[in-house]
């Protein structure tokens, strides 16, 4: 699948499968009711579309997830970088970061995390 793009209300849906899953259709209309306020009828449309673009499955009443949470994120946020900033992830952590300031701890995370990224 190329395209991992979700709206805000599909991710979220998709948030109570992977935080779930595996889950029967039953359960997933009570979850939606409880976390996102959805009706019954409203899941079911919404898993239909996510099934149909292949993000979900539903195979005897049992839902679960085709794409990864950390796929879409990935997804997600490298479109936003190259859409916002150009490309730029050095552009996008000075936007991110504004006047705050880090903690030596995160200063030395961030680098591992750099460098583990390096070509």
């Amino acid at each position: 699948m190329d395209e991992l793009k979700l709206c805000e209300s599909d991710f979220r849906f998709m948030c109570v499968i992977w935080e779930n899953e595996p889950l029967s259709s039953r359960r997933l209309v009570e979850l939606c009711a409880q976390k996102i306020g959805w009706k019954k009828s409203t899941t079911y449309t919404t898993l239909k579309k996510l099934c149909d673009k292949g993000f979900a499955q539903n195979v005897d009443t049992v839902v679960t997830s085709l794409v990864a949470k950390d796929d879409v994120q990935a997804y997600a946020g490298n479109k936003f970088i190259e859409n916002t900033f150009a490309g730029s992830l050095p552009n996008f952590l000075v936007s991110f970061l504004g006047s705050k300031k880090i903690s030596d701890e995160e200063a030395a995370e961030l680098k591992k995390l750099i460098d583990e990224y390096k070509e």
